[in-house]
């Protein structure tokens, strides 16, 4: 069978889902795609919002006989192919066995968490909430996946000791090997024909194979599908970095002196001295560098770090944590066989001092280093790669099979060039461009207001709240509020979670999954988030008829990766701005919108609070880049458009 046997009028997908109206857009891609897996090769899909591109990929490869890999953005996204998408392609009569592969910091590590527990009663460390429910969890759970147990947060103290890492994880040495949930994950990966999993485990599987080490993150694999392909370079970016934490410092500190302890180092008082005095200078090292980070002129974020703006003292305390990490490694040498958290404090400690190294070379061409710094010696220190194109040429595009990538945001009115040259794509690729099956004036309205400040200017933010505060009166709720960082969706949930009755949610509260699964089930709540709601997330039906946009999502040109890459834009003689910023925030833009109509049935309003998109003269660029919907000029007129919208029994809840 070919793919238009499922999904032409009278296929297998029809007689399958009774209501199911055939989409030429969907038979296109799927008969792209199926092509594409044959004869091998690339592929660039931009699939509008509705074209049902899930099912237009997993239906050929399903029925192919390759083992093929789904990449998607967000993990979310892979769950929901999990739950939704891949059900529905055994309702086809194709059964491929599918595994959906997350990174290792989604696993409980039963060593660590049998290490910690041991800890917590001989009373060498401090209990934390959360250790008793993770226990009695464990004993029931067959996947050992942390969104499971949604009772704890995100960020909460418990998952630092207990979670799988690269750096912890030991291997078949380990005496919890057999039983481990990641060893249980690989190995059903390795039985699979299709492999769901995200960017971010994608290109570690890139670099391990780039190594020598002949190490792998994920199954030999015949093709790759890349699902929201416009998030891969931000993904390979932060990945084939590098980034330290004074805290993850500090955690090896402890955990060496620890387990040193226990392998019977100690055997004479020198030799106990000397592991101290170098257990000192490491932490007296990493307190001097990040106590000495340099500090943005204005507000927080990340700085550049160059030969000009770091001082001595930094320089001296890099220095000395080096030297103290290469002491570290000396004593780990005769004893990394001793047992599990040698072995595992051995491997942290080289990884570090590699990452250090990366860092210290402030002068590198093809990297960019950076300092994250925080209040009382905290914070960051990084490297990123200026360019990921070439990189993707060289692990990616070179490989044999299929690639393909596709997304409701590929390019600008049909051309991919920004795309192809951010991601290295091969000139030989073939692209293919599917409109929206959605009628957008019918089904959103875009709603800007004209008198609000510009973003920058005193007295936006009350302005924002004000029209956030209204917006969510006139539609009850049902809302997302995405802001463009952290310290906005703070400032405006703690203005504004008081003032309405609606079940008010913000991001970090709660698993991902979880806060999706109650802003769905309470029907009438408002949702702050940031960068990770703004695409890769489906809340189909009435449960979201309102999204709000707080500014324009320009990537912040004092950020070192951005300035890096405009000044080599600049160097080469093109214009930054209209070559890589603004086709950029096209790009986000267009994903926050598309968080809002995602059936037939659904309707609602996008409000930007962004009077530049009606002032700037790059405004209009960017409107030309969203879905045709009706625009709205007041409040009066999004009330008038909600009431019609409320009246039509289409859309109606």
């Amino acid at each position: 069978m070919s793919v238009r046997d499922y999904l032409d009028q009278g296929g297998a997908l029809g007689q399958a889902l009774p209501g199911f109206e055939p989409r030429a857009e969907q038979v296109a891609m799927s008969a792209s795609v199926e092509a594409t897996l044959q004869r091998g090769g690339a592929l660039l899909v931009e699939a509008g919002t509705g074209t049902g591109k899930s099912l237009a990929y997993l239906i050929p490869a399903a029925a192919s006989a390759l083992r093929v890999v789904v990449s998607t953005a967000t993990k979310a996204l892979g769950e929901q192919l999990m739950e939704k998408d891949i059900p529905t392609v055994r309702r086809l009569g194709l059964h491929p066995d599918v595994t959906l592969v997350k990174g290792l910091s989604n696993y409980v590590c039963l060593r660590r968490l049998e290490e910690f527990r041991q800890g917590v009663a001989t009373g060498a460390m401090a209990p934390v909430s959360g250790l008793d429910r993770v226990l009695a969890w464990v004993d029931e759970t067959e996947t050992g996946d942390r969104a499971e147990l949604d009772t704890i947060a995100d960020d909460a103290p418990i998952w630092r000791e207990v979670l799988s890492s690269s750096e912890t994880r030991i291997g078949a040495k380990c005496r919890f090997y057999d039983q481990c949930f990641v060893t249980k994950m690989k190995r059903a990966a390795e039985a699979s024909q299709i492999i769901v999993t995200n960017h971010h485990l994608f290109c570690a599987d890139l670099a391990l194979r780039g190594g020598s080490s002949g190490a792998q993150a994920l199954p030999d694999y015949d093709a790759v599908i890349f699902d929201e392909a416009h998030a891969l370079e931000d993904v390979a970016t932060e990945f084939f970095g590098v980034r330290l934490t004074r805290a993850r410092i500090e955690t090896l500190v402890r955990d060496a002196d620890r387990a040193l302890r226990a392998s019977g180092f100690f055997v004479d008082r020198s030799r106990e001295n000397a592991l101290v005095r170098t257990l000192v200078s490491v932490s007296s090292g990493a307190l001097r560098m990040f106590t000495a980070l340099p500090r943005a002129s204005f507000g927080g974020g990340r700085v550049l770090l160059t030969a000009q703006n770091v001082s001595p003292e930094y320089s001296a305390g890099s220095e000395q944590l080096r030297e103290g990490l290469e002491e570290l490694q000396g004593h780990l040498r005769d004893f990394v066989g001793t047992n599990d958290m040698l072995l595992s404090v051995a491997r942290r400690t080289a990884t570090l001092l590699d990452g250090l190294g990366h860092v210290m070379q402030l002068d590198s061409r093809t990297h960019v280093a950076f300092a994250e710094p925080e209040a009382r010696g905290g914070g960051a220190i990084g490297a990123s790669p200026v360019e990921i194109g070439p990189l993707l040429k060289e692990r990616l595009w070179s490989r044999r099979g299929a690639v393909i990538m596709t997304s409701a945001t590929m390019s600008a009115g049909g051309d991919f060039s920004f795309v192809r040259q951010r991601l290295g794509v091969p000139d030989d690729a073939h692209e293919l461009t599917l409109p929206s099956p959605f009628d957008f004036s019918a089904q959103a309205g875009l709603y800007i207001p004209k008198k609000i400040p510009e973003p920058r200017e005193p007295g936006w933010v009350d302005a924002a709240a004000d029209e956030i505060e209204r917006l969510v009166a006139l539609t009850a709720g049902g809302a997302f509020v995405l802001c463009t960082s952290v310290r906005m969706m703070r400032t405006l949930h703690d203005q504004l979670h008081g003032v309405w009755r609606y079940p008010t949610f913000v991001q970090g509260q709660a698993p991902k999954r979880a806060l999706l699964e109650r802003f769905r089930a309470a029907g009438n709540a408002v949702l702050f988030a940031t960068s990770s709601f703004w695409e890769g997330v489906d809340v189909p039906g009435h449960a979201l008829r309102l999204v709000i946009m707080d500014k324009l999502p320009f990537e912040a040109p004092n950020d070192p990766v951005t300035s890096a890459r405009i000044a080599r834009l600049t160097a080469e003689g093109r214009d930054a701005f209209d070559d890589f910023q603004l086709p950029t925030a096209a790009l986000t833009l267009k994903q926050g919108f598309g968080r809002l109509v995602r059936t037939r049935r659904d309707a609602g309003i996008v409000a930007i609070l962004d009077r530049r998109l009606l002032t700037r003269r790059y405004g209009q660029t960017l409107l030309d880049a969203l879905p045709p919907a009706s625009r709205l000029a007041t409040l009066d007129d999004v009330r008038a458009f909600w009431m019609g919208v409320m009246a039509d029994e289409t859309f109606s809840p």
